[in-house]
């Protein structure tokens, strides 16, 4: 790894270690879905690079959580370990659960 990687680490790795999703490829579906902003920008690619300091949001269900960046893990440790890896600043309201971004309307037989 390039010695300036040495401190970032590949998003989807960084939610797994987190313990933001269950596994490696339900991280990569989030971003996939475009549900995960970097720093304000939609991604839609999960080898992209983060690193202490970014800002993250994520829309993971009908919950809307926004997270600061703290530390970078090597491996998926215990909650209290991943627990260090980031700061929730969700606002207050943010963090409540929120309606559906979408209805589903259904029909009649």
């Amino acid at each position: 790894m390039p010695s300036e990687r040495q401190d970032r680490q590949r998003l989807d790795k960084w939610l797994w270690h987190a313990r933001i999703t269950k596994t490696r490829t339900l991280a990569q579906k989030l971003i996939e879905s475009g549900a995960v902003r970097v720093n304000g920008q939609r991604v839609l690619d999960s080898d992209r690079w983060v690193g202490a300091g970014d800002g993250l949001t994520l829309q993971i269900h009908t919950r809307l959580k926004v997270l600061r960046i703290a530390a970078i893990a090597d491996r998926r440790g215990s909650a209290s370990v991943a627990a260090t890896l980031y700061e929730d600043i969700s606002p207050q309201g943010l963090s409540e659960k929120l309606g559906p971004t979408f209805s589903v309307r259904k029909t009649e037989n």
